[in-house]
């Protein structure tokens, strides 16, 4: 028995589900049978047993079917039947299709015992001969079978229907022996599947034009039929040849049906059947497949059923291009000239679909041996094409150039160079179209034109379009325009055609602006300007894979190009960029991979052609890198990135010895500057300092040049580069200088003779670090990190001393405040880590300040712990909190690497330091807290939430640093570990309201989130799972930062988050997303045609303010602020002579009822639910408890006006005394201050008008004291 059959029954006789014991009875019985009787249960016996017990549940006579017995039954039968020989099962299949067939006739049998019976139906058909499969349908047979399957495949229940048409796969693509191709059923298999697809459609074309809903009822059908006939293709490789011509017509007419997903399945069976023909076997059939298509061709206006018609064209001949190339090669003049038709078309829709078959027949059925090696055929073929695309430029098509310049597009990018002179009238014609102001097609002929350039080369394009810049003439229009073009295409071209057109060209423009002189500039000497950078905006193109560079790019053009380096400035980028491109482009092709070569030979330079480009440039490079070098030095370092990327470009061809003694001369220089930099005093340094836009010291330009050369010096060199690197890193007066300096063994790392110089120094490197930390500056922190990060990568194990003498510096790093310093010290604390789990032998006797005769330790990831441990107790709160820090990190990446034993010391240990009463150290413990709840197992952390928690709710009030929505944020994540009862249990009774606001703010963010998901409109759990997932890979560089910083929401699984949070967030998305918009009226009073083209423009989302709102609200400003002035223009509040009009600053806007409404709310104000109190100690108190009769206590006071103008002059006599006492500035009283109207009417003084909390007491009360706060007021009125 097989082990795949042992698996399954295995599995059956230990039931996990409900629905498996009964197999598992049967089973067990079958088995005690096997015992009594003694056989061996193989897969034979099994399939008698069962084929016994078959009989007994589905009897083969009319009777009654045991279910349950039958499920079970046939679903071993399933299973057993894959592993019995083909003979036994030929003999028993007759038996077996008797029993089923009662089960697959019934209506109410249920799907698993109907998916269980088509698996054994699967199994015995693939076993039978071609004898078998001859008898008819009418006898019982394989036929009849498959009868039987094809109605199941056509099942409502998709599971029935999958494994239904998985068994017809699989019996298809497994025929008998015989000659012919296909299987002995496919043909009637396609045809009863024909039929029913046939019917179902003409059913639904039907019903679809009345008004009852029997096209919905007809569909579901009709996507079953076309799944059925796409397993049928698919199974048979293809249809077979007899049947294509009624499917074709079949399918072409169910894919003008107004329901995409018709379309796209009758689509997807052609892709099927054009798939299934692509191999040799079946590639037979598809000529007489593309004939039926061809002859199915529509009407030259029918827009729904030509689309998908050509669609599928397109398809069939790409399948044909690779089935027989120069074949379907030779047809296709006569199918581009078809398809070209259709581009007269009204239809837009026609149109789209024959121009994008054009490009594919362009793309896919034109073989690359055309445009490489043509044959005399193969050019008059092409001539064929270049006429039926320069016909597509009449007016016929007019309507549709746009479609045409994209299939002109793609007849250039297939031509390649072939293109002229067979393509000359196409250029001609666009260019001239382009040249017009009035035509709109620009952008697309700029896309013609710049493939043009690049398919036929600007020479060509150059001689057809002429310029006319140097000499124009009358009646020859200047084509400035075509500049931009020839920059952005140039490729693959003569290097030599720019030298003989362009450069005179640029030196006449730039003539012209040098006899201008130094006057001001015109218009027409700034076009001059942008002409010359335009026209040197060109020699990138033409550097890229040039076909003549070994006689183009001669000394006298070098020189040429070295004097614009020096003279033009804004020249540089281009001709730098152009440089670094000669060299990169011919390094592609000499280091491609061999399935590029076909690539390599399109672009018509071959690996030995692109290695005497590159020998020839380096013999160039000396000179070349000589004025790159002053160049470099000469510019601001902010624009001198681009020069340095040349260098490097041409330091990697240089030849060795020439670049040795480079390097020797650079080396010498630096030494130089070294002395005078040592020798310069600081305040000459300072002076440096301050000017603007100064050059940077020559040593900083020097040290990046030795930087940028060290990865291409032979070995020979590396001794003096090591020196010079020892003797720049003590020098801490040039931070800049010392920084530059750590860079060098990170660059050294990208070479692999870097790496053999880095280990075969590793011990001078070691003691280089450990020499140069007491110099190390701020600046240069995180690049001597990296450089650390090297010599620890590469460290043998017997120089593991090493990590402990450089741990503190580390580990102090991951407190810096750079953010780069940071991250490189927690990737080099792993980087250690791993280094000390590989094992080795630790001499501490090496360690600096250790004794000599200490002993050795083992290196292993406890030991690491201990090392970084140590610095817990550090004398500073700095050093105690850099090493939690640390350890946070190592504990993250190691935790599923260490033993229980040290995560519960660990754990322990950091617990205490909750009790300190530092911040700092406090910060990170919280930090470590975070990442152990997050990452270390339960049996860790349950023991030590009794102690772990009251000490973190300690800080839970403390607000300074967010420590406590750290602390928050921290106990949710437990809340969501171990429960809310578990972390109630061992939380103090003083906080428990702390926990139970989370519990309820988690609660009440669930029923939030339940009810907007609810509300959206196809917005689910996943869409809002995916978006949170996208926000914390962009928050967040690594899963660390995520843990630590991250807050609840940081986890896809998150719950709990503040109600701010959520809803600022919800604010953001409603405004982004579901904002209102608003239709802009015409001034004019025409309504807006939303047809028109404009009409977006008066489309916003800002609400319009119209002219009679505005001149409204300016009223209204202008009334409710209206004020008295003296003759000088003063603004005069109060006085003698105002007017009791309510038009105070102050006063409510009301006419009528504006006095006794300020009277009520001074009332309030002062005798009200919500007065402000005064309470011990002198301090301001506010209640918002509402009154027992759900109203406010104010609400039920009715003032008459003796009572009102009694309270008004008792605020007033207190006013005078209370304010002044009371107020929170100097309370004193200024006679002097202009008499304004108190409340009551009366003219009252003592007061100016203030804020609510800002000088002068009189907002709200009617005085108080000049300078004393609005709140001291309130109190002279309280009784």
């Amino acid at each position: 028995m097989s082990s795949s059959l042992a698996e399954k029954l295995d599995k059956i006789r230990s039931p996990k589900l409900q629905n498996q014991r009964e197999t598992a009875v049967v089973l067990h019985a079958v088995e005690e049978t096997f015992k009594d009787q003694n056989l061996t249960p193989n897969p034979t016996a099994y399939f008698a047993a069962l084929l016994a017990l078959l009989g007994q549940a589905i009897p083969s006579s009319s009777g009654d079917i045991n279910k349950d017995l039958a499920t079970s039954v046939v679903y071993l039968l399933d299973l057993v039947a894959p592993h019995v020989p083909v003979p036994i099962l030929r003999a028993k299949f007759a038996q077996i299709l008797s029993h089923l067939a009662p089960a697959l006739t019934n209506a109410e049998i249920e799907a698993p015992l109907l998916r269980s019976s088509t698996g054994c139906l699967e199994s015995i058909l693939i076993a039978q001969d071609a004898a078998a499969w001859a008898l008819p349908q009418t006898q019982i047979g394989p036929r009849a079978a498959m009868a039987g399957l094809l109605t199941l495949a056509m099942d409502h229940r998709p599971k029935v229907r999958k494994r239904s048409q998985e068994a017809l796969t699989k019996v298809l693509k497994n025929p008998p022996p015989s000659p012919s191709l296909d299987h002995p059923a496919a043909d009637s298999c396609a045809e009863t599947v024909l039929r029913s697809l046939s019917e179902l459609a003409q059913a639904a074309g039907k019903k679809s034009n009345g008004r009852n809903r029997g096209n919905e009822e007809h569909q579901p059908g009709l996507i079953h039929a076309l799944q059925l006939v796409k397993t049928v293709a698919l199974a048979s490789g293809g249809w077979p040849s007899k049947k294509i011509d009624s499917l074709c017509e079949v399918l072409l007419n169910i894919s003008r049906s107004s329901s995409e997903y018709l379309t796209m399945a009758a689509f997807e069976i052609f892709e099927v059947i054009f798939a299934g023909m692509s191999d040799e076997i079946s590639s037979s059939k598809l000529p007489r497949l593309m004939e039926v298509i061809t002859e199915l061709q529509p009407s030259q206006n029918d827009s729904q059923l030509l689309p998908p018609w050509i669609a599928v064209l397109s398809r069939g001949y790409d399948v044909s291009a690779q089935v027989d190339p120069d074949e379907t090669f030779q047809k296709l003049p006569a199918l581009f000239s078809m398809v070209s038709n259709f581009l007269g078309s009204m239809s837009h829709n026609i149109r789209i679909s024959a121009s994008e078959c054009l490009i594919s027949f362009l793309v896919n059925c034109v073989p690359d041996s055309a445009i490489l090696e043509p044959s005399i055929y193969d050019e008059k073929i092409l001539e064929k094409l270049a006429k039926e695309a320069v016909s597509l430029l009449t007016v016929k098509y007019q309507s549709a150039w746009m479609e045409v310049f994209n299939v002109l597009a793609a007849v250039f990018e297939c031509f390649k160079w072939r293109s002229a002179p067979l393509l000359n009238e196409v250029v001609k014609t666009v260019g001239e179209l382009r040249g017009t102001d009035s035509f709109n097609g620009k952008k697309e002929a700029d896309t013609v034109l710049g493939n043009a350039i690049e398919a036929m080369g600007p020479d060509n394009v150059i001689s057809i379009l002429p310029l006319n810049l140097a000499k124009p003439k009358s009646g020859q229009p200047g084509r400035a325009w075509l500049l931009p073009i020839l920059r952005d295409h140039t490729v693959n071209t003569s290097l030599s055609h720019f030298r003989s057109e362009f450069v005179p060209l640029g030196e006449m423009m730039f003539q012209r602006v040098l006899d201008h002189g130094d006057g001001e500039k015109t218009m027409e000497i700034k076009i001059f300007e942008t002409l010359v950078q335009q026209i040197w905006a060109l020699l990138p193109g033409y550097c890229n894979l040039p076909l003549d560079l070994t006689t183009a790019f001669d000394q006298t053009f070098a020189e040429l190009l070295a004097n614009l380096l020096y003279q033009k400035p804004e020249l540089r980028p281009d001709i730098c960029r152009a440089l670094q491109m000669l060299v990169e482009t011919n390094k592609e092709v000499n280091t491609a991979d061999a399935s590029d070569e076909k690539a390599i030979l399109l672009r018509r330079v071959s690996r030995a052609d692109a290695e005497k480009n590159i020998e020839h440039l380096a013999g160039l490079a000396g000179n070349l890198l000589a004025v790159l070098f002053n160049v470099y030095s000469q510019t601001l370092p902010q624009y001198r990135g681009y020069i340095l990327q040349c260098i490097n470009t041409y330091l990697s061809i240089t030849p060795e010895a020439e670049l040795d003694t480079t390097f020797e001369r650079v080396t010498k220089i630096l030494n130089d500057a070294l002395v005078d930099s040592t020798s310069q005093t600081q305040a000459d340094k300072q002076k440096e300092k301050k000017s603007e836009n100064a050059m940077p010291p020559t040593s900083h330009t020097l040290m990046d040049l030795i930087i940028t050369m060290s990865i291409y010096l032979p070995r020979s060199s590396y001794a003096t580069l090591f020196s010079m690197t020892a003797q720049v890193l003590p020098q801490s007066s040039d931070p800049q200088l010392q920084k530059k300096a750590y860079k060098l063994l990170p660059r050294l790392e990208t070479s692999p003779v870097g790496v053999l110089a880095i280990e075969e120094r590793i011990l001078e490197l070691q003691q280089l670090i450990l020499t140069s930390a007491s110099s190390a500056t701020a600046p240069c922190r995180h690049d001597r990190l990296a450089a650390i990060s090297v010599v620890v990568s590469h460290l043998p194990p017997t120089s593991l001393h090493f990590i402990p003498s450089v741990l503190s510096e580390v580990v102090i790093s991951a407190k810096e405040t750079n953010k780069k310093a940071r991250e490189a010290a927690f990737d080099l604390l792993v980087l250690m880590g791993r280094k000390m789990q590989g094992g080795g032998i630790i001499n501490q006797s090496l360690i600096p300040n250790m004794p000599s005769d200490a002993p050795n330790a083992e290196a292993n990831m406890e030991e690491f712990f201990t090392m970084v441990s140590a610095g817990l107790a550090g004398s500073t709160p700095h050093m105690i909190s850099a090493s939690i820090t640390a350890l946070a990190r190592i504990l993250y990446e190691f935790r599923s690497e260490l033993p229980d034993k040290l995560l519960e010391d660990l754990v322990s240990t950091l617990d205490l330091f909750l009790a300190s009463n530092n911040r700092e150290i406090v910060q990170s413990v919280l930090g470590f807290v975070k990442v152990a709840i997050i990452s270390l197992p339960e049996n860790i952390i349950k023991p030590r939430l009794e102690t772990m928690i009251p000490g973190l709710l300690g800080w839970s009030k403390e607000h300074k640093a967010k420590f406590g929505a750290r602390v928050k944020h921290i106990f949710e994540r437990m809340i969501r570990r171990f429960g809310f009862e578990t972390i109630d249990r061992y939380c103090p009774e003083a906080d428990k309201k702390f926990i139970q606001n989370i519990r309820k703010t988690k609660e009440r963010n669930k029923r939030k989130k339940k009810a907007s998901v609810t509300g959206a409109d196809g917005e689910g759990d996943d869409y809002e799972g995916n978006t949170k997932a996208t926000k914390h890979r962009n928050k967040f560089e690594s899963e660390f930062e995520r843990a630590v910083y991250g807050d609840s929401d940081s986890s896809s699984d998150s719950d709990v988050s503040d109600d701010s949070s959520t809803n600022k967030a919800r604010q953001r998305s409603n405004g982004k997303g579901g904002g209102k918009q608003y239709i802009h009226e015409d001034p004019t009073g025409e309504p807006l045609d939303l047809l028109s083209s404009k009409a977006l423009g008066h489309i916003s989302t800002t609400k319009p303010i119209t002219f009679k709102s505005q001149a409204e609200a300016r009223a209204k400003a202008k009334s409710r602020t209206r004020a008295k002035t003296d003759p000088d223009g003063k603004l005069i509040l109060g006085g003698p002579d105002s007017d009791d009009d309510g038009r105070d600053v102050n006063m409510l806007d009301g006419g009528e009822k504006s006095l006794e409404e300020g009277i009520n709310a001074y009332v309030s104000a002062i005798k009200g639910r919500d007065a402000v109190q005064r309470g011990r100690g002198g301090r301001l108190k506010f209640t918002n408890k509402k009154s027992k009769g759900g109203g406010e206590e104010g609400d039920e006071m009715d003032l008459d006006e003796e009572n009102t103008a009694k309270i008004v002059s008792a605020g007033r006599k207190e006013n005078g005394g209370a304010a002044e006492k009371r107020g929170f500035g100097n309370g004193k009283g200024n006679g002097n201050v202009p008499v304004r109207k108190g409340l009551d009417g009366r003219k009252v003084s003592g007061g100016r008008v203030g804020k609510s909390f800002g000088g002068g007491g009189a907002k709200r009360g009617d005085s108080g004291g000049r300078g004393g706060r609005g709140r001291g007021a309130f109190r002279g009125g309280r009784r």
